[in-house]
């Protein structure tokens, strides 16, 4: 069974993309998800927040030019855990090391949900796995 305290934030520019992502954590049992639209809200949820977020999932598009998005999420002390997509149309590197146990890169345009289901294994450990993850790339 899933942890109902698992916060999850999404950010995404695209209103669909935000949409589609919170019914695949909804299918999966999470609840606790917050969507964001533009970097301005995911930096005060992020800063301003009582509790870190446990998954940050992200589109490497939305701090293009306006942000490291790697260096951000590595740095920070408020996300446990973080999967950037669409990671190769950013010209994000794939990370390895220790660095690869809190953020995941993806060049998938959209996370689809086995992707998603492989990545809760990591982060919601204690629900029943669906397998054993290697990489979520």
């Amino acid at each position: 069974m899933s942890k109902k305290s698992t916060r999850i934030l999404i950010a995404d520019e695209q209103h669909f993309s935000r949409l589609r992502i919170e019914r695949w954590f909804n299918q999966l049992g999470y609840y606790r998800v917050a969507p964001v639209q533009n970097l301005e809200e995911l930096l005060s949820l992020v800063e301003y927040g009582s509790e870190p977020i446990d998954l940050l999932v992200i589109n490497a598009a939305l701090g293009h030019g306006k942000l490291n998005l790697l260096d951000f999420c590595l740095d920070n002390r408020q996300l446990a855990r973080v999967m950037i997509y669409d990671g190769q149309r950013a010209h994000l590197p794939v990370i390895t090391g220790c660095a690869q146990q809190m953020v995941h890169v993806s060049h998938a345009v959209l996370p689809e949900l086995p992707l998603i289901q492989r990545l809760m294994a990591l982060v919601d450990p204690l629900r029943p796995s669906v397998g054993t993850v290697i990489s979520v790339r």
